[in-house]
């Protein structure tokens, strides 16, 4: 059972604390009390105003990991896609990974990306542009 204090409550109804603590007292919200604090059940709280209380929800982190596959790279070309992916990185935010693994004997370039879902789109659409030109 999820229960709130007399601050929370009063955030959630938009009302001053003083007011949701006189309405403990006068017995028109159900609370109990816990040692000096009252605690209200979000039951008692939907109730008494007459609609479900939503609870404002912590914000979603995403995050993605990629893998692009190049084949039939060229030591030269592996030089010149790693120096532009990591330069385009200056000034990102952290958090945001770009790892390179090479084969020359394959000639086979794998770029590892690990991040935000955006920042990761951002690198990807810059891979794209450069394995395309």
């Amino acid at each position: 059972m999820e229960q709130y204090t007399v601050e929370q409550a009063a955030e959630l109804l938009g009302l001053h604390v003083k007011t949701v603590r006189n309405y403990v007292r006068d017995g028109r919200l159900p609370a109990v009390r816990v040692g000096k604090r009252y605690r209200i059940a979000r039951q008692d709280l939907a109730a008494f105003a007459g609609l479900p209380i939503r609870v404002p929800s912590a914000p979603r982190h995403a995050e993605v990991s990629s893998i692009v596959q190049i084949e039939g790279v060229s030591r030269q070309e592996m030089d010149r896609v790693s120096t532009l992916v990591v330069s385009s990185l200056t000034g990102r935010p952290h958090g945001l990974r770009v790892e390179f693994v090479y084969d020359e004997g394959r000639a086979h370039l794998k770029i590892v990306v690990l991040g935000g879902l955006e920042e990761s789109a951002q690198v990807l659409r810059i891979i794209d542009a450069l394995v395309k030109s």
